[in-house]
């Protein structure tokens, strides 16, 4: 599937006239394998190691690029930076209000709820709508066991761990 994705995402790229770099395809395919969302810097520490020429800028301008072309999108994170996202297929996010961590949800029925979402939010405001960013805020399984851990009667807080 990793494969379909890359080659789906390159013609994308080829489609707009993007020169496909070796630079560009190696972190196409890093945000394709690789679901952690990750920041500019833990994309450079892992992929730096593969190929000597990879520089901080130019991964800050591939992803720019990557978020023009609409094949990855930009999570803003709890301390003010920015993660990235592979967005192959449409999907929505759910962020850990304690730990931060945001895991991609899946579902079939999404496209047509963004698109209520979308078409309400221009009714409403006027605005022509060009794109929408959903997310979700909770507690994820490790923090909820954490939390539990804490608390004698298992009974749920609002604290952080």
């Amino acid at each position: 599937m990793a494969d379909e994705a890359l080659d789906k995402a390159l013609n994308t790229l080829r489609d707009k006239h993007v020169r496909i770099t070796p630079q560009r395809k190696l972190i196409l395919n890093y945000l394709i394998t690789h679901h952690n969302h990750p920041a500019v810097e833990v994309i450079y520490q892992e992929l730096a190691p593969q190929m000597s020429s990879l520089s901080l800028a130019t991964i800050y301008n591939t992803l720019n690029l990557f978020v023009e072309m609409g094949i990855v999108i930009e999570i803003p994170n709890e301390n003010g930076g920015i993660r990235y996202d592979f967005f192959g297929s449409p999907h929505y996010h759910a962020i850990c209000e304690n730990c931060g961590k945001v895991t991609d949800i899946f579902d079939p029925n999404f496209p047509k709820i963004e698109e209520m979402i979308q078409t309400e939010a221009a009714r409403q405001s006027g605005y022509k709508i060009t794109s929408s960013h959903i997310e979700v805020y909770g507690l994820c399984d490790e923090c909820q066991a954490k939390l539990a851990a804490q608390k004698p009667d298992g009974a749920a807080a609002e604290a952080h761990v």
